[in-house]
């Protein structure tokens, strides 16, 4: 795990000392790309995640296989089965092909089946009390998977649900004489979990005073399917424990945290669509929706709303990729607004007291800004934040193919973008087709995806504008036999 603090999770360990929902919840958090194996000595299991999200898992565990889920969930029988088995054992192929090319199921069934299987695998993990859990940065397989759309949290909850250990929750929580309170985050706050109604009771007796042991007792239903509710809302950060001597400042009751927000797909997508191309022309003001030299208080409340508002998991199970993308962006810039401005409040002041007649920054300046934080974010080896700041310098100052070739540099070092790399880097080279550097890196790309005769013809490219770079040379001999 990376950019690790001496508080953080280790990279691998014991399950017994460190929960699969913490662990889960750390990668989550910082947004890392890898694969979690976690292994006993009957089995390894492991989950893939992309920017903290788990996409996909995989079992070498047998009744982890296609065709036991599929004969326990009832959509094959013990003859199509065994059936499916034999022809596994002669042909080498995938169970789910076999099922299907036998007419056993339907395709849609198959695709059913492997979102059944992969969520069965990901929920077992959670029953482990012994185990080891490794962590590999950067691994993930590009081919054969069908990505889960699922949040994290609702993952985590139906984990947590299938515990049966009194003794492992307690473990886990806070003293039973703590005090839990709504989290501070909004990221963790508004998450997408899906609460049954006795779930939703116990979280309406959280109020900042109630102790767990108070709130089990006034629950109403029995103490261990209360413990794990909170549990479950602990581990995912939307419960916190309150220290003694805090004072409760979180602007937002229980009821509003539960309230739905009403928005037709339709509408929400196009007000989504018009907040973000707005974004990059808007003041700090502007982008909360307050007035400057606005209580502390009030600014607070304007940012959970807008929190919960753009939250990325309000539109999780869509197959919009666009959308979440965009959801993703305007979060991250309300949060970092936020924080800019409870840092320095004479930010906001300074805005009220500026000449109306004074010229703002040009599109061109502020491009420039978000570009030189790109090159930061690039040098740490952040390529999620840098990938974020060029995109921002491309939307406002589009036609500098500088910025749409730092971008497509970004790009290509984050799993399953190297599509999006390609269309950056294509960008770059038609706004300054002189730059061989930006044939060259196009061809890398290429490279990378497996298109070696594209690749070839943009050496060729760049050997035309500059006869004698080396790396265009280098990459051409390794290409010689197409």
């Amino acid at each position: 795990m990376s950019n690790r603090t001496d508080s953080d999770i280790p990279p691998k360990g014991r399950l017994q000392d460190v929960s699969l929902p913490k662990i889960l919840v750390y990668l989550n958090r910082n947004k890392e790309t890898g694969t979690l194996s976690v292994s006993t000595e009957v089995f390894t299991k492991k989950l893939y995640l992309v920017n903290g999200e788990i996409i996909y898992a995989s079992s070498n565990y047998d009744d982890d296989r296609l065709g036991e889920m599929l004969l326990k969930a009832g959509k094959i029988n013990l003859q199509q089965y065994e059936h499916s088995v034999e022809l596994l054992k002669k042909t080498g192929k995938k169970q789910g092909a076999i099922l299907v090319e036998l007419g056993y199921i339907a395709p849609k069934d198959l695709f059913w089946g492997v979102k059944y299987q992969v969520r069965e695998i990901i929920y077992s993990l959670f029953q482990l009390e012994n185990g080891y859990y490794e962590f590999l940065h950067g691994e993930v397989p590009e081919d054969d998977i069908i990505s889960l759309k699922m949040s994290l949290g609702e993952l985590i909850y139906e984990g947590v649900k299938r515990i049966n250990n009194w003794t492992r929750i307690q473990q886990e929580m806070p003293p039973m004489d703590a005090v839990l309170k709504l989290s501070n985050n909004p990221l963790t706050l508004f998450q997408e979990v899906k609460l049954d109604e006795s779930d939703k009771k116990v979280l309406t007796l959280v109020d900042g005073k109630r102790s767990i042991k108070e709130i089990i007792d006034s629950s109403g239903i029995s103490s261990f399917d209360a413990m794990k509710t909170l549990y479950v809302l602990y581990s995912i950060g939307i419960l916190e424990q309150k220290e003694k001597e805090e004072e409760e400042v979180i602007p937002i009751t229980v009821d509003e945290l539960m309230e739905e927000v009403s928005a037709e797909e339709k509408e929400f997508i196009a007000e989504v669509n018009e907040f973000y191309e707005k974004l990059p022309h808007l003041s700090r003001t502007e982008i909360l929706g307050i007035k400057p030299g606005e209580d502390p208080r009030e600014i607070k409340k304007a940012y959970y709303r807008l929190a919960k508002r753009y939250h990325p998991d309000k539109y999780y199970t869509s197959g919009n990729e666009d959308i979440r993308e965009k959801l993703n962006e305007i979060f991250n810039i309300i949060t970092k607004t936020y924080e800019e401005i409870m840092l320095n409040p004479d930010l906001i002041k300074d805005e009220a007291q500026k000449d109306p007649t004074e010229r703002p920054l040009s599109p061109e300046d502020r491009a420039m800004q978000q570009f030189r934080i790109g090159l930061q974010e690039y040098k740490q080896g952040n390529y999620w934040g840098a990938a974020d700041s060029f995109n921002w310098a491309c939307r406002l100052d589009p036609e500098r193919g500088k910025y749409w070739y730092y971008l497509a540099l970004s790009l290509k070092r984050i799993p399953r973008k190297l599509k999006q790399a390609e269309e950056a880097m294509r960008e770059a080279v038609r706004r300054e087709p002189y730059k061989a550097e930006y044939y060259i890196e196009l061809g890398n790309i290429y490279l990378k995806a497996g298109l070696r005769k594209r690749a070839k013809t943009q050496f060729e490219k760049a050997l035309k504008i500059k006869p004698n770079h080396p790396e265009a040379q280098e990459a051409l001999r390794s290409l010689v036999d197409i």
